[in-house]
């Protein structure tokens, strides 16, 4: 055990120097510090080659076509103006009050399928239009805009690195995402509830060039908040193609534990609920949308991209698509890196017989609340890599050995591990400086809104996971 565990951090340690300290890219830094454990735990050349790719075309194999999907989805929710309806939906639900919630429950929707990054970068002009209508600080606005970005990407599949933690535990998906929506919600009302005072002590400003020509609403008629474009999608229509593919699968999971095997309803909702399939339905609807509100898409496809183009059939099926593939071609190959990274951990019991139950009983022993244990790898881990998905794919590498003997489910450990890669988001994660730019930020109040605010949230996440736990749910 020694071995193994000396080893392991050795190959940590390698694996956040060269990301955070020698800046060399995740994908070739996962390799190269796969390499180095396996070859540390006794493999030899061939076996650690072939470990770490049949890993990595394993992760490829469950998550590739989710990940493509949710990226084509991103991008016709872009063209269509989809967002703005779903602002438009919250500001009528609270009445022109708390306008924080407006973006941050659009960026809460918006993030479970797509990337933190780019929910933050389609919902940063409207939260400043928000901010300079009203008069409210963009430490407000984008507090809490940010940390449902990241609440969702973190929490909630099929976001890839949360997918590939639950698809690497063999955790059931449609429980990781019912259970992920309810404890992210009480760690976003949480904070919101304790917080927004503190918040809202520290004025900035929004973006002067998100803001051009806006002024002031005097008046307390919160229509007037409202965004007035022609071609906004109806509401339910702009949040189809994220909440359905979500509800089929969730519907699924419900099915196959309370139904029999040959039941026919059970038989259809395992076809739908197939995470491939359900979120390729959801790119049929957003398909669907763009035929609806082709004005719209032709629009605001010419004003994202600077491209003329007349046929709304090349813009979905083509342009959509190409758009999606290069947005989603880093997190994936990252993510299949992680994949391959967790095999070579995952392998060594295969070699050494009995390892895994060792290490469980080892932990076991250490005194510290099984529930901890993996919560603070995946903060670990995200404090020192600074991605998500590296952060959470190592953490379920590591807690795979031991999951006999940590006592919880693998909806359970997902969770856990999800809620720690909240932690600690800082100048290492990219999001971070995403985060910043779109919504005026600098340095200091990026660390005080995004670091500190995500933070609190993952131990708030944190003690909800617990409570379910203690209940019997997870």
């Amino acid at each position: 055990m020694a071995r193994f565990l000396i080893v392991l951090l050795l190959a940590v340690i390698i694996l956040v120097f060269m990301i955070v300290k020698l800046g060399i890219h995740p994908v070739l830094a996962l390799f190269i510090s796969g390499v180095i454990a396996g070859l540390g735990f006794g493999y030899d050349v061939g076996t650690t080659i072939t470990v770490f790719t049949t890993g990595f075309g394993g992760t490829m194999t469950s998550i590739a076509c989710t990940i493509i999907f949710g990226s084509i989805i991103a991008q016709g929710i872009r063209d269509t103006s989809g967002v703005k309806s779903m602002v438009n939906f919250f500001i009528n639900v609270f009445h022109g009050k708390c306008l924080e919630l407006a973006t941050a429950l659009s960026a809460f929707i918006m993030s479970i399928p797509v990337f933190g990054d780019i929910t933050q970068v389609l919902l940063s002009p409207v939260a400043a239009l928000l901010a300079k209508r009203k008069k409210i600080s963009m430490s407000v606005m984008g507090g809490y805009t940010l940390l449902c970005s990241s609440l969702t990407h973190s929490i909630v599949p099929p976001t890839p690195g949360i997918l590939a933690v639950a698809v690497l535990l063999e955790a059931d998906l449609g429980f990781v995402i019912l259970w992920g929506i309810v404890i992210s919600l009480i760690g976003l009302f949480v904070c919101w509830g304790f917080g927004k005072k503190i918040l809202a002590k520290d004025w900035i400003e929004p973006r002067e060039d998100f803001i051009v020509g806006v002024e002031e609403v005097k008046s307390d008629d919160y229509h007037e908040l409202l965004i007035k474009e022609e071609g906004l999608p109806n509401v339910a229509l702009a949040m189809a193609p994220i909440l359905v593919p979500a509800i089929l699968i969730a519907v699924s999971s419900f099915c196959s534990m309370y139904m029999a095997e040959d039941n026919t309803f059970n038989v259809i909702m395992q076809a739908l609920g197939n995470r491939n399939v359900a979120l390729f339905i959801g790119v049929l609807i957003t398909f669907m949308n763009g035929v609806i509100g082709k004005e719209k898409v032709f629009e605001n496809f010419k004003n994202f991209t600077g491209k003329t183009e007349k046929s709304l059939l090349k813009i979905m099926t083509n342009e959509w698509v190409a758009e999606a593939l290069s947005v989603a071609l880093i997190p994936l190959l990252v993510t299949g890196m992680g994949g391959g990274f967790s095999q070579i951990i995952k392998n060594y019991d295969n070699v050494h017989e009995g390892f895994n139950t060792a290490l469980g009983t080892a932990v076991a022993g250490s005194g510290l609340p099984m529930l901890l244990v993996p919560f603070l790898i995946g903060a670990v881990m995200m404090i020192a890599v600074g991605s998500r998905t590296t952060a959470g794919m190592t953490a379920a590498a590591i807690c795979v050995p031991m999951m006999g003997q940590l006592g919880l489910s693998p909806v359970a450990v997902t969770l856990l591990i999800g809620c720690g890669t909240m932690i600690g988001s800082h100048v290492s994660d990219s999001g971070f400086w995403v985060g910043t730019a779109m919504f005026n930020l600098d340095t200091k109040q990026g660390l005080k809104y995004i670091t500190l605010l995500g933070s609190i949230c993952g131990v708030v996440c944190l003690a909800a996971a617990a409570i379910l736990l203690a209940v019997g749910i997870i």
